[in-house]
């Protein structure tokens, strides 16, 4: 057994719980700006979904970053990112019909160490929709 495997383990389980602590204080925002919870942490399609969000008629996909200075976590939503983000995006438009005729968004919000969750709606386009 190497070294370096437990100090591995514990930078993972560290990240884990500080991506989960970023996703409350997004929903925590979000809510305050009048959206309502649908699902947290969904996987489907090999892409991953932080948040689903509604208001009124818009249902918004949030990718949440987090890092130790909020600039860098808008750095961190890359093309391949986007691209898996955008897979599970259709696949959960295509298994919750009740959400046909309504308007859909991929938003960002980004947590940085200090201050208030950062949103931005619209913040890239889904791809293939």
């Amino acid at each position: 057994m190497s070294a370096t495997r437990p100090d591995q383990a514990v930078r993972r389980r560290a990240a884990y719980r500080r991506g989960h602590r970023a996703e409350w204080l997004a929903l925590a925002a979000l809510m305050l700006k009048g959206y309502w919870p649908i699902g947290r942490r969904i996987s489907l399609a090999g892409g991953e979904i932080d948040l689903v969000v509604q208001r009124w008629t818009t249902i918004a996909f949030v990718e949440v970053k987090a890092r130790p200075r909020r600039d860098d976590a808008r750095e961190a939503i890359d093309a391949v990112k986007r691209r898996r983000f955008s897979r599970a995006v259709r696949s959960w438009i295509g298994r919750n019909s009740w959400s046909a005729g309504m308007t859909f968004r991929a938003d960002a919000v980004f947590v940085g160490a200090r201050g208030w969750p950062a949103h931005v709606a619209d913040a890239f386009p889904i791809e293939g929709l």
